[in-house]
């Protein structure tokens, strides 16, 4: 290739015009022939997907016409039919993409559900033009409304929910943060430490739920939790601070690569805490005054308490070897 920057959506090179692929196993952006194929260091043979015309995906098959691993997730997607539905799964799959990228970054194994049918993950992608879509997680199966792909209805949401931040990304780390609740905590030996931190899972969703959109979050709510939507119930303020987790540690990376800031990762620092506090706060206050020399709202609108941190450290504890 020519030495021009690439970035992870890129399936050709703008400067060369050399097709790219994503190789998954390497975690690189990687050169593919005039045939769509790459062959590896050990090689083997890697196709492009054979959705990327459909939903814009990059990652390298195992096989001529098959679908990466990342697509291979995704057990349900728009009919055929519906045009609207499609024009908004790019969006989703792209941020389901991202998510998967930050879980391997990060070393969370992600098994499916074609290799482990109790506890694997998938994603439904639904279209809401013709039902409503709840977005959720139940028994590893994510679901998803791809209206939020639509910027004016995911902002008027926002408004009428009174949140100060709502993307599809967020959505994907949200929903996996309860998935990985159910596979690292409960039924565990963490289980006793989650609940002093987070409270008690088993407390009546439905029950919590009413009582918060009745009554509203708790006085002081912010002393405690990192959202009002933390404050409904155990598992949505282990959801909630899970999203965050991944927020930090993906875009201090980023912010890294660029030279904006001064570590690239938790590996740097001597603990979850640390990295919030020496890393992530000064580059979330810089970025937001950037944002505000912009006449934007701010990147990164909350404030991280004390009881905030402990829970940082805890779900950052969770990681394969920490």
């Amino acid at each position: 290739m020519c030495g021009n920057a690439l970035y992870f959506e890129n399936s050709v090179c703008l400067s060369c015009g050399t097709g790219l692929g994503y190789s998954r196993d390497e975690a690189d952006i990687v050169p593919v022939d005039g045939y769509g194929r790459y062959v590896d260091a050990a090689g083997l043979i890697w196709h492009v997907c054979r959705n990327l015309n459909l939903s814009g995906c990059t990652w390298l098959a195992r096989f001529p016409g098959g679908q990466c691993s990342a697509c291979d997730l995704t057990r349900v997607r728009p009919n055929d039919a519906d045009a609207k539905g499609l024009s908004q799964f790019p969006v989703a799959e792209r941020a389901k993409r991202w998510l998967l990228v930050d879980l391997d970054r990060l070393g969370f194994p992600v098994v499916g559900k074609g290799e482990d049918a109790t506890y694997g993950l998938c994603f439904d992608l639904l279209s809401s033009v013709a039902e409503n879509v709840t977005i959720g997680h139940a028994d590893g199966v994510i679901t998803m409304d791809l209206a939020e792909s639509d910027d004016a209805y995911r902002v008027r949401v926002q408004e009428q929910l009174g949140e100060p931040y709502r993307t599809m990304l967020g959505h994907f780390r949200h929903e996996v943060g309860h998935y990985m609740e159910w596979r690292l905590v409960e039924g565990t030996d963490r289980i006793a430490e989650a609940r002093r931190l987070f409270g008690d899972e088993t407390a009546d969703y439905q029950a919590e739920i009413d009582r918060h959109y009745s009554q509203g979050p708790p006085a002081n709510w912010w002393e405690r939790y990192i959202s009002t939507y933390a404050t409904m119930h155990p598992y949505e303020d282990f959801a909630e601070t899970w999203a965050h987790f991944l927020h930090m540690t993906d875009t201090v990376e980023t912010a890294h690569i660029y030279g904006l800031a001064r570590t690239g990762g938790i590996q740097d620092s001597p603990s979850f805490r640390a990295f919030v506090t020496d890393t992530w706060i000064p580059l979330s206050t810089a970025l937001n005054m950037v944002n505000r020399s912009m006449g934007k709202a701010d990147l990164y609108p909350f404030v991280i308490p004390d009881p905030v941190l402990d829970k940082l450290d805890f779900i950052a504890s969770l990681r394969p070897g920490s």
